[in-house]
């Protein structure tokens, strides 16, 4: 088995176990975790592709949501105060990137002339 068939086949079982996620998760879990989804049956073929591919985290989520482990309070925390000192550092240090840019960049000898290399219509 070459290395372009590994891969596939990691695809087909990565894609397949998404597959069964999806099924489950839209069938049960969407409803008992978000309110808002209840009935509402029409954007979940659209979110499908996405669980195809994140599946580890969609199951993660579930797990912490459906046992209440998610301390959504701590989500809302006031900034720190790094962030801060990173809002005041990062402007002076775009301008001095920009700056040693433009000082360090290259002339155009002056002196040259083009050369063509072959002729037109060729």
């Amino acid at each position: 088995m070459d290395q372009a068939e590994l891969i596939l086949l990691f695809a087909k079982i990565w894609g397949g176990v998404g597959a069964l996620v999806a099924l489950a998760f839209l069938s049960f879990g969407i409803d008992r975790l978000d309110e808002d989804a209840k009935g509402a049956y029409v954007f979940r073929p659209l979110i499908v592709p996405g669980i195809l591919l994140i599946w580890p985290l969609v199951l993660w989520r579930w797990y912490i949501l459906a046992d209440g482990k998610d301390e959504w309070a701590k989500r809302y925390k006031p900034k720190r105060n790094s962030h801060n000192l990173f809002a005041l550092i990062m402007p002076v240090l775009i301008i001095g990137i920009i700056a040693a840019g433009l000082s360090v960049r290259q002339t155009w000898p002056v002196n040259l002339a083009p050369v063509q290399l072959t002729e037109p219509g060729q």
